[in-house]
């Protein structure tokens, strides 16, 4: 299965630049998307979640729901209430706004490498009391040591250049006792070495999951919606990347998933 041009150039110079230029690179992607007409006001980026203990949502809510459940399945262990919480990696801003309204944290900070996602983000939930958003880097977050009770982290780490930094720095920023919701997918190999990095970076693993199965589920059921917003969004020439990076049928991340080159994962790890 073959990306389109764009989407097949840019994953060639994330394998042969440097780190950082790779860094930049997703950070001009993100820009990209928080402006692009593909996605409009839509507040999730994420592959859903079928969910065998599905939450209850407020009517409005109902049309995101599987990328609600994908939320909902990384912290659904965590007591949040009253916590100060942290999500790294925020990007549209819908799952930060739902679980600030649905568990109550006395703050929620969204971080988020794009500066365009920032302001997208605080423009279509800036009204919520309890939560606020923020442009950073994950591998050098911007807060003293030990300032949040949990960190969490949905679908966005396979962009980062350096994982061990990134989760050194959760571990930094985390209370005696916090919490990392981590999930997001991996080849089998890498997954082995995040799973090392967590324990010698000091966590200790609560709860572990291959969730692809739920994951695949979940996109099989909104890669329909998702292609035809984009087809209306987007020209024929960026419209292949588009569809490459929301996981639609029959693109290589996909194709990966059912191969069983790819895998979704689900870690809950305690300071």
């Amino acid at each position: 299965m073959r990306l389109g041009t764009p989407a097949r150039i840019f994953a060639t110079l994330l394998k042969i630049l440097p780190k950082r230029m790779g860094d930049r690179m997703w950070r001009w992607w993100y820009q990209r998307l928080a402006k692009a007409k593909a996605w409009g006001d839509f507040g999730f980026m994420n592959y859903g979640f079928i969910d065998d203990l599905p939450p209850e949502l407020e009517r409005d809510d109902e049309e995101d729901r599987l990328f609600i459940q994908l939320y909902h399945m990384n912290i659904r262990d965590i007591d949040l209430n009253g916590k100060k919480v942290l999500e790294v990696g925020s990007g549209r801003g819908g799952g930060a706004n739902w679980i600030a309204r649905t568990y109550s944290p006395s703050h929620l900070v969204g971080l988020d490498y794009s500066g365009a996602a920032v302001m997208l983000c605080t423009r279509m939930y800036g009204r919520q009391h309890n939560l606020s958003f923020i442009e950073g880097n994950s591998m050098a977050l911007s807060f003293e040591d030990e300032s949040f009770d949990v960190v969490y982290n949905v679908e966005s780490s396979h962009c980062y250049s350096n994982m061990n930094q990134f989760i050194q720095e959760a571990y930094r920023v985390l209370r005696p006792g916090g919490y990392l919701a981590w999930t997001d997918f991996r080849d089998q190999k890498t997954m082995q070495s995040i799973h090392e990095s967590f324990l010698t970076i000091g966590f200790t693993i609560e709860k572990e999951a291959d969730i692809t199965a739920q994951v695949l589920a979940a996109l099989d059921q909104v890669s329909d919606n998702k292609k035809s917003r984009i087809k209306e969004g987007t020209g024929p020439i960026i419209r292949r990347s588009f569809e490459t990076f929301a996981g639609v049928r029959g693109t290589p991340v996909y194709e990966a998933f059912t191969k069983g080159e790819l895998g979704y994962f689900r870690y809950l790890l305690k300071k």
